[in-house]
C-alpha cells in the first residue's frame, strides 16, 4: 500500500510541473528504474520473465524498498528544485534513482547478495500464490 502512495504522489507532483503525456511518464520513470536497478522496467521484467503482469506484484520486500526511495527521492528533488517540463524532470529523475541505487549497490556489497532477483509471486497449479524460484 504504501508503495502505492508513493508512487501516487511522485505522479501527481509531475503532474503539477507539466507532465501530462503517458508516454513521458513512461519516460520518467524508466530513469529512476534504470538509475536504481540498471534495468529500465521492461528489461526488468524480462530479468523475471513476466508478460503482462505487474512488475510491483512480482518484487520482493528489498526490489520494492529501493523503488519505493527512488520514486520517493524524486519527488523530494523536483520538489526542491522546482523543476518542470519533462527534460528537467528527466534530470531529477535520474538523480533519485542514483540515490536508491547508490544505497542499493552499497547494500549488495555489504551483505553478498544481489537485490534484484528472478523469483516472483506466480500463479501455482492448485490456484494458490507461491513464491517460485526462477532462478
Amino acid at each position: 500500500m504504501q508503495s502505492i502512495a508513493i508512487r501516487e504522489e511522485l505522479t501527481d507532483e509531475w503532474q503539477k510541473r507539466g507532465i501530462q503525456e503517458q508516454k513521458d511518464y513512461a519516460i520518467l520513470t524508466a530513469e529512476i528504474s534504470k538509475a536504481t536497478f540498471d534495468m529500465t522496467p521492461s528489461e526488468y521484467k524480462k530479468f523475471k520473465r513476466l508478460k503482462r503482469e505487474n512488475l510491483r506484484d512480482h518484487m520482493n520486500d528489498l526490489e520494492l524498498i529501493f523503488s519505493m526511495l527512488g520514486e520517493a527521492s524524486t519527488t523530494e528533488i523536483a520538489r526542491n528544485k522546482n523543476t518542470q517540463g519533462l527534460f528537467e524532470n528527466k534530470k531529477s529523475a535520474r538523480q533519485g534513482g542514483e540515490v536508491a541505487g547508490k544505497a542499493r549497490r552499497d547494500l549488495e556489497k555489504k551483505s553478498g547478495k544481489k537485490v534484484a532477483s528472478k523469483k516472483n509471486y506466480l500463479e501455482a497449479p492448485q490456484d494458490k500464490k507461491l513464491l517460485k524460484d526462477n532462478d
